[in-house]
């Protein structure tokens, strides 16, 4: 029996670091998705919105490779989220249900995409607003022999506890991922990391 399991990080480059070490736990690369918001380069050009996944190979490997995962990146615009870096098994099913469409069109969005591939509703909102202000997410589909291990990496590579950030955004009012809600810049991420990290500061 096939588990999905995911883990949300507070930079392209901490997400990076899961992919490589579930790749060197023996998960296949073709059984691992990435998206990534805001990670350095995308949104600066208006003109990349939108593009399809194999567009964004180049930006990939400049980027970092991890196998057959990141060779696949690309660049599409999710409602709610703008333009994001993406790639994997993931993407590929959204895509494969419209030809040509952006994840947004051809699933309903990210909490449909989530939730699709097993993610509980309630997760899928908080790892949405995780996005939303400049995360990223790998998501893996594993055997349940490789749950634990996978669940491990996730959780020990810089990722972020989901029950903390959902306390987290509960306390500033949030009440679930709006899709509607205006598209936050790259300034704006910034600021909101540099005053509510999503990765807790050790103590």
């Amino acid at each position: 029996m096939t588990k999905t399991v995911t883990g949300l990080f507070d930079t392209y480059e901490h997400a990076l670091g899961a992919v490589h070490a579930l790749k060197d736990a023996g998960i296949e690369s073709a059984n691992v998705s990435l998206i990534a918001n805001s990670p350095e380069g995308i949104g600066e050009d208006e003109n990349v919105v939108g593009k399809d996944v194999t567009a964004g190979a180049e930006l990939g490997a400049a980027l970092g490779g991890a196998g057959g995962l990141l060779a696949g990146l690309g660049i599409l615009a999710i409602p709610g989220l703008g333009p994001v870096l993406a790639g994997g098994w993931l993407v590929a099913t959204a895509l494969g249900a419209v030809a040509g469409a952006s994840v947004g069109a051809a699933t309903g969005g990210i909490i449909g995409l989530l939730t699709s591939a097993g993610v509980p509703e309630s997760d899928a909102h908080v790892y949405a607003e995780g996005l939303r202000r400049g995360g990223a997410l790998v998501t893996a589909r594993v055997s349940e022999d490789q749950a634990d291990t996978a669940i491990a990496i996730l959780r020990n590579a810089s990722g972020i506890d989901i029950d903390d950030l959902r306390r987290v955004y509960e306390q500033e009012g949030w009440t679930g991922f709006d899709e509607n809600a205006p598209q936050l810049t790259a300034e704006q991420i910034e600021t909101y990391r540099d005053r509510y990290p999503l990765v807790p500061p050790v103590v």
